[in-house]
C-alpha cells in the first residue's frame, strides 16, 4: 500500500494562495478517480480539485475559510501500489528536487472493504470473539447508539452508501462484531425513518442556534460592502419614470425581430441611455482613488450588471457599451448572466466596471438604496415596473411606471449633478426614440 499526496494546485495567473471554501470528503471516505475532493476560491472564481486516484482518505489539512498556499499538501489518499504504507514511491528520474510521482493501480472497492474488515477483527476483544455480547443485538433504530465523538465502525461500501443517502452513521446502531454497521443495519435505519412517531401536542419553542461561517464569495461580498459603506458617503436620488412608450417599443421590436437577434429587456435600453447621459457628464463614469486623491474619468463605458447567483452576488461587466448597439448589449448581458449563474465567468469578465446597474426585476420594490460598487462613484438601481394611475393634467390614466433609485459618491458628485444625470435618463427613457438618435 502507498499514499498519494494531493497538493493545492497552481490555479494560474500568478495566484500564490487560495481560500478553502468546501470539503467534499472526510478522513476515512472512499473516493473514486475524478471525484471532487474540495473547492477553493481565488478572487471570485471557484476551482474544484478532483481526485487523480481511487483509494481511501487518510489525512486532511485545513478548515473551510482557511487561506492555503499553492503547493501545500491538503490530502493523503491510501492507494494500492508498491512500497510500505504511508510511503511515496520514488520519482522515476534521479532529480531529487522533482516532486515524487505515483503510478497507482486501481483498487477495487471490495479490496478496501476486506482490508477494513481484517482491521476490525484484529481490534475485537478475545472474549467477544468467543461469545458476542447481547448488547450488539440492540435494535438498529433505538435512538443515538453511541456517545458523541465516538467513530462508528463500518466497511467502506456501507460508509459510501450512507454518504450518498445523506445518513449520519453515528445515528445508526450496528449489530455486527464490535458494533460494526452492516448493510442490513443501514436498511433497517432507512425503513425506520418512514415510521414516524408521536407528534407533541401544541406549539413548542425552537431553541436551536446554527452557526454559519462566512467564507468564500459571501465573505468577499461582506468585505466589499463594508468597504463601500465605510469609505463612501452615499447620496440616493429617486425618480419616477413613465415607461409606457418604451414598453410599447420594446414589445414591437421583440415581435418583429430577425432570426438570431436576442430578446430585448429593459436593461439594453437603459444601458444605451446611460451611454448618452454619461457622454454629457463624464465625471459620473469614473473611479475615485481616495488614497491618491484622484478621480479617473473613463471614455469607455464599462457597465457592471449586478447578478444574483446560487453562490451570492457577482457583477459581470459589459465592456465598451458605447461601441455596442441595443441588440449587442442584450446579447452580452444574457451571455454574462448565464456564465455568472453557471460559475463559468472568467476573472476578466467580473472586473473592470466604471458604473453599475442593480436590478431585482419583479422583486425590485418601489424604492431601494443601492450600495456603490467601490471604487466607482455611481450605481443605478432599477425598481419594479407596475401599472399605476398617472395624472396627465386633466384626468388619471393608467401608465406603466418604474422608479430609478440611484446612489452617488457625494465626495465627488454633487447633488445637482446627480439629479441632472437622472433627469437626463428620465427624458431618454420616456421618449425612447431619442436613444437611437445620433447627435
Amino acid at each position: 500500500m502507498a499514499e498519494k499526496l494531493i497538493k493545492l494546485p497552481d490555479v494560474g495567473e500568478g495566484v500564490a494562495e487560495a481560500e478553502l471554501v468546501e470539503w467534499h470528503v472526510n478522513v476515512g471516505d472512499l473516493v473514486r478517480e475524478d471525484m471532487v475532493l474540495a473547492a477553493v476560491m481565488t478572487g471570485k472564481a471557484t476551482v474544484e480539485i478532483p481526485s487523480p486516484v481511487e483509494g481511501e482518505v487518510t489525512w486532511r489539512h485545513g478548515e473551510v475559510g482557511d487561506v492555503i498556499a499553492t503547493g501545500t499538501v491538503i490530502l493523503k489518499i491510501r492507494i494500492a501500489g508498491e512500497g510500505s504504507d504511508g510511503e511515496e514511491p520514488q520519482a522515476e528520474s534521479g532529480d531529487r528536487g522533482e516532486e515524487p510521482r505515483v503510478k497507482p493501480a486501481v483498487l477495487p472497492v471490495a479490496a478496501l472493504e476486506q482490508a477494513l474488515e481484517k482491521k476490525v477483527e484484529s481490534l475485537k476483544p478475545k472474549a467477544e470473539m468467543a461469545a458476542p455480547s447481547p448488547v450488539a443485538k440492540a435494535p438498529p433504530h433505538a435512538g443515538a447508539p453511541r456517545a458523541e465523538g465516538e467513530k462508528p465502525l463500518a466497511p467502506p461500501a456501507v460508509r459510501l452508501r450512507a454518504k450518498e443517502a445523506g445518513i449520519d452513521l453515528r445515528q445508526v446502531a450496528g449489530t455486527g462484531p464490535a458494533g460494526r454497521i452492516t448493510h442490513e443495519d443501514l436498511d433497517a435505519f432507512l425503513n425506520s425513518q418512514g415510521g414516524g412517531g408521536a407528534v407533541a401536542a401544541g406549539l413548542q419553542p425552537n431553541k436551536a442556534v446554527q452557526e454559519v461561517k462566512v467564507v468564500g464569495l459571501r465573505r468577499r461580498i461582506a468585505e466589499k460592502m463594508a468597504l463601500s459603506k465605510s469609505r463612501i458617503p452615499h447620496i440616493t436620488y429617486v425618480e419616477e419614470i413613465d415607461m409606457t412608450a418604451l414598453e410599447e417599443l420594446r414589445t414591437r421590436m421583440n415581435g418583429t425581430q430577425k432570426p438570431g437577434r436576442p430578446k430585448l429587456t429593459i436593461l439594453p435600453f437603459l444601458m444605451r441611455a446611460m451611454v448618452k447621459a454619461l457622454g454629457e457628464q463624464p465625471g459620473i463614469n469614473a473611479l475615485y482613488d481616495d488614497e491618491a486623491g484622484i478621480v479617473r474619468q473613463y471614455g469607455g463605458v464599462h457597465i457592471g450588471i449586478a447578478a444574483q447567483t446560487p453562490s451570492g452576488l457577482v457583477v459581470p461587466v459589459v465592456k465598451h457599451a458605447e461601441a455596442r448597439d441595443i441588440f449587442d448589449c442584450a446579447r452580452e448581458v444574457a451571455r454574462l448572466s448565464d456564465a455568472a449563474k453557471n460559475g463559468t465567468a472568467l476573472r476578466e469578465e467580473l472586473s473592470g466596471s466604471t458604473i453599475t446597474i442593480s436590478s431585482l426585476g419583479a422583486m425590485g420594490g418601489i424604492v431601494s438604496t443601492p450600495v456603490i460598487n467601490h471604487p466607482e462613484v455611481a450605481i443605478i438601481g432599477v425598481n419594479k415596473l407596475a401599472v399605476r394611475p398617472h395624472w396627465d393634467g386633466t384626468q388619471f390614466v393608467p401608465r406603466k411606471m418604474m422608479n430609478l433609485s440611484s446612489s452617488f459618491d457625494h465626495r465627488v458628485v454633487d447633488g445637482w449633478d446627480a439629479a441632472t444625470f437622472v433627469q437626463r435618463l428620465k427624458a431618454l427613457m420616456e421618449t425612447p426614440a431619442l436613444i437611437f438618435v445620433e447627435e
